[in-house]
């Protein structure tokens, strides 16, 4: 079993000409196999945290942790945090002109395996990937999210998921913008991954619905840069049924 520790995490961003700290002191601790839930309103932090923990060079971590088997994450290139295991699904994936998705994807098969895939094992690979999130094959040969709907750039972050099989995968607001189908989908290869016991997976959103699918065995209230309630998924029915009000104001009671 791995896990991914995050200890009494701080984090700045530059704004307006100084530095705003967005994440006040975030601890916690996920293992393979478990599946946790950052639920918190606009502007909470949720994002940060899932780009911190990636290495994104907007983001300056002031103090704190971030360790991988114990191996701190903070001291690693960002291709590094990949092939130690860290998997990052955007919200907003990036188009990237004139390279195919089934050549993006060796590439970073690649990088993470330590060797490239041979092309005849590789695509009956990515065909069976594929095929379990009903995506076309022709899907393969098309510009990486050039001109994707929503739904086929989120399926695309799945698909990238399931052929890296990383130790833990997070999942930034994956259901925005999908439609029923598209999420049934994108929350059967989430669950298809899980299933195999080896990775663990922070899944942020701001909406309920996607717990209908993939059910979460902890659920922590983000609010203010900080984990304010931990609970279990039936905090995720309180949330759906009373939403963030009270623990916005408990969270501006305590600072």
């Amino acid at each position: 079993m791995s896990t991914l520790e995050i200890r009494d995490l701080h984090v700045s961003v530059t704004a307006d000409g100084g530095e705003r700290e967005i994440l006040r002191g975030v601890n916690l601790t996920v293992a393979t196999g478990e599946i946790h839930a950052i639920m918190g309103p606009n502007g909470s932090g949720k994002s940060t945290l899932a780009y911190s923990i990636a290495g994104h060079p907007k983001y300056t971590v002031t103090s704190g942790e971030v360790l991988l088997d114990g191996e701190n994450m903070l001291e690693m290139s960002v291709d590094e945090r990949a092939r130690a295991g860290l998997f990052l699904a955007m919200q907003y994936p990036v188009e990237v002109p004139g390279v195919s998705v089934s050549n993006f994807l060796r590439t970073a098969a690649a990088a993470v395996r330590g060797e490239a895939p041979r092309v005849r094992e590789w695509v009956g690979e990515l065909n069976e990937a594929m095929k379990s999130l009903s995506m076309d094959s022709a899907f393969a040969s098309r510009n990486v999210n050039e001109g994707f709907s929503g739904g086929e750039k989120k399926r695309h972050e799945i698909l990238q998921m399931q052929l890296l099989n990383p130790k833990f995968a997070v999942l930034d607001e994956t259901d925005s913008g999908l439609d029923v189908d598209a999420l049934k989908v994108v929350s059967e290869g989430v669950n298809a991954l899980q299933q195999r016991g080896n990775v663990g997976t922070l899944l942020i959103t701001h909406y309920t619905r996607i717990l209908r699918y993939v059910k979460p065995d902890f659920v922590h209230v983000f609010v203010g840069g900080q984990i304010v309630a931990e609970g279990g998924a039936e905090l995720a029915e309180e949330l759906e049924a009373s939403g963030y009000e009270r623990f916005v104001q408990q969270a501006g009671a305590a600072l």
